[in-house]
């Protein structure tokens, strides 16, 4: 229990608000199949964590920040890839769950990548990172990873397995396996 860890009582739970937007500047990822141009877009996410108090006591300077992002995005259809990456700029403590800004910086770029592979047409393979600032004296922040398999036996059901490792947030080893089931209409 990360509560329980930090001495703040067993249930206790970090809550934040996040709105976003995000806006396609030029590119489409699927139609453009004849133009090495990717679809790129900007977008912003504010972030406002409910616990300002906390997150101050540990050394953040703010319970809210706004991030900054450009995405690139292309699908290769004959080759069936896609690949992803951002360049995100943010003052986030673990993407907001200890607030925003430190003792050891107060923003920085980083980056996100992903890509996909088509085993067959309902079987994707595919891994996923992303790199995070290291601005608070008292929490170490780690790389995010991740490999996953996506199955889509029909086009309302699809199953991900994923295993994932966000090494330490708020508490240490933060990694294991997932499971998603999604069912649409």
């Amino acid at each position: 229990d990360v509560g329980a860890a930090l001495g703040l009582g067993r249930g206790f739970q970090f809550e934040q608000d996040i709105f976003g937007a995000k806006l396609k500047l030029v590119g489409d990822a699927v139609l453009e199949q004849d133009s090495w141009l990717p679809q790129i877009a900007i977008g912003i996410q504010h972030k406002r964590n409910q616990q300002g108090a906390i997150v101050r006591a540990v050394g953040a300077e703010d319970d809210s920040g706004t991030d900054v992002y450009l995405s690139a995005t292309k699908i290769f259809l004959e080759q069936s890839l896609l690949l992803s990456g951002t360049l995100r700029y943010t003052e986030a403590n673990q993407i907001g769950i200890l607030g925003f800004g430190g003792d050891r910086s107060s923003g920085s770029f980083e980056w996100e990548g992903s890509a996909a592979y088509l085993l067959t047409r309902q079987l994707a393979l595919g891994a996923e990172f992303r790199t995070k600032p290291d601005q608070l004296g008292v929490a170490k922040e780690d790389l995010w990873w991740d490999v996953f398999l996506a199955w889509a036996p029909t086009r309302h059901v699809s199953v991900t397995l994923a295993y994932v490792d966000l090494g330490n947030v708020v508490v240490a080893d933060q990694s294991g396996a997932y499971l998603s089931v999604q069912v649409g209409f």
